[in-house]
């Protein structure tokens, strides 16, 4: 999430329909949402810490001014070249002319909602639809392993293994940055809770949790934070204008106590009273958003999301405020609220019971109130003499165009501490492949001075060759679990090209049930499960 200088020009490319950068369960998170963004939940620290254990990075570039060349797209490539064979990158549709090119660029932002909606669904015995399921947002809800730099920046790790397909190797490019110095540290928020009070609301666990979850942020938040509440449903009413803690806590309870269902679903009105909010409560120096909880079913105003674009853009270039939304209820419009978010330069949670709530309260939420790193964006650049074809999973509608890398007026993603990225890719190595494979660059933006920053990481063919991935680091074989589990998921709904080397959701429940008592890790236990259910589903 970002706090935008007033005034400056981002050019954004969230559109779907182009490669460049487009955009890319109970409210209980969502709130934490907010208090986590400023409360730390425990003594130890405030960061969401992903990483931890030894780094797998098979090489690393140079920082700072010096960035790592692009590759001289006129070099020749031995044996068939993509451009040749008209294999280049696969973006998972089968595009019928792909680029011929050995470059993949994306913007680092990464939501985690698609994952959380389809857990919520299994759980409730039904298939998630296709359209609902982003590769890239179950790849990065787990934690991983990647070292932490020493510096504001990022490290880069780079590592691999074999698939069960001829020829087909997983390529993992990892990005982390450094944990945060604690609540006490951050600077002071001012949040504005847009809270859905429709009918819809009035299922349990939505509504009733999110009354829950902001009284519990009230007593966790600062008293030099301040906060908005602003309840919609056929109309927008603001509440509580925004206020200073301080003395003021019983009175935040007290309006939050009043909260109670009941029409239909305006979520334009609701987002245009919150940003007028927000943008009326504006703090200088403080992290300024829109918290929006909801289910995304608007039924009343405008129902399509291209309405309020405008509004939400014009308070992020203007104002810097951002918006973070999060996902309750077994029905939710996930499309609506992600493109309402990328348009806010924020990002997506799905809630749908307290321990998520929680997690997203205490350990993800920190991590955006602190930036490490603005309009952050990775290239890949692969080596055509070693590879025929890759495919990156996922990440459809985060694609910068290649020669936007180095642009730093192409917006990318904002970075917050204690934060990891990760891209997996498909790599297809010609016979014989050795020696260099690929190198990852993360180009970045330092949040005070702005002054562009690059950190570079590589990989040989020796990592990509080696043992199977089922037989890789426990974290690797998590991240490739949740790409095959999504690619399952995805290619039902047709035009989707499943991950090469992917395994039966026989073996891959054998497989997550292993990871799951070896990490002893409760959300790779959510995965096991998750693989279970999907499996018994699709026969």
């Amino acid at each position: 999430m970002t706090l935008r200088t007033p005034g400056r020009h981002h050019r954004r490319h969230r559109d779907r329909s182009r490669s460049r950068r487009p955009a890319g369960p109970a409210l209980l998170a969502v709130l934490a949402a907010g208090a986590v963004l400023l409360s730390g939940c425990s003594a130890s620290d405030s960061g969401h810490d992903r990483s931890g254990g030894t780094s797998q990075e098979a090489g690393r570039g140079t920082r700072g001014g010096n960035p790592a060349p692009a590759p001289d797209r006129s070099a020749p490539a031995t044996g068939d070249r993509a451009d040749a064979t008209g294999e280049g990158e696969d973006d998972g549709r089968r595009a019928a002319t792909p680029p011929p090119d050995y470059l993949s660029t994306f913007a680092l932002d990464v939501d985690t909602a698609s994952w959380g909606y389809a857990r919520r669904t299994l759980a409730d015995g039904k298939l998630p639809d296709p359209a609902t399921v982003r590769p890239e947002e179950f790849v990065n809800s787990f934690r991983q392993d990647y070292r932490q730099p020493d510096g504001n920046g990022f490290s880069v790790t780079v590592d691999g293994a074999r698939t069960d397909a001829a020829d087909w190797s997983l390529m993992r490019v990892g990005l982390a940055t450094r944990t945060g110095s604690g609540q006490d540290g951050r600077p002071p928020a001012a949040l504005t809770f847009v809270v859905d009070i429709s009918g819809s609301m009035a299922e349990p666990g939505r509504l009733d949790l999110v009354r829950r979850s902001l009284d519990l942020m009230t007593d966790r938040l600062r008293g030099d934070d301040s906060v908005a509440i602003v309840a919609f449903s056929d109309e927008a009413e603001t509440r509580l204008p925004m206020t200073r803690l301080g003395d003021n806590r019983e009175r935040v309870h007290q309006v939050v106590d009043r909260l109670r269902p009941t029409d239909s679903t305006n979520v334009e009105a609701g987002v245009t009273r919150g940003y007028d909010t927000a943008v009326e409560g504006r703090r200088a120096g403080a992290t300024n958003r829109v918290v929006l909880l909801s289910d995304a079913l608007a039924n009343t105003g405008a129902t399509s999301a291209d309405a309020l674009l405008k509004r939400i853009e014009g308070a992020r270039r203007d104002h810097g405020i951002t918006l973070f939304g999060v996902g309750v209820g077994s029905d939710y419009n996930d499309s609506f609220m992600e493109r309402l978010v990328d348009k806010g330069d924020g990002h997506t949670v799905y809630v749908s019971d307290e321990e998520e709530a929680r997690r997203v309260f205490c350990d993800e939420l920190p991590a955006q109130v602190e930036l490490r790193a603005r309009d952050a964006k990775a290239q890949v650049s692969f080596d055509p003499r070693n590879v025929e074809r890759f495919r990156l999973i996922g990440y459809d509608n985060r694609r910068v165009a290649d020669d936007s890398f180095r642009d730093d007026s192409v917006d990318g993603g904002e970075v917050g501490p204690g934060h990891t990225v990760t891209a997996l890719y498909a790599v297809r190595l010609r016979p014989g492949a050795s020696g260099h494979v690929a190198t990852a660059t993360v180009r970045w933006l330092d949040p005070e001075g702005r002054a562009p920053h690059e950190e570079s990481g590589r990989v040989e063919a020796s990592a990509l060759t080696g043992g199977g991935w089922d037989q890789a680091a426990p974290r690797f074989q998590v991240t490739a679990a949740a790409a095959y589990l999504a690619s399952s998921l995805r290619e039902r709904g047709g035009g989707w090209e499943a991950v090469p080397g992917a395994v039966g959701l026989g073996r891959l429940s054998e497989i997550t049930a292993r990871l799951a008592e070896r990490t002893e890790d409760p959300e790779v236990r959510q995965l096991s499960e998750a693989v279970r259910q999907a499996r018994r589903l699709m026969g």
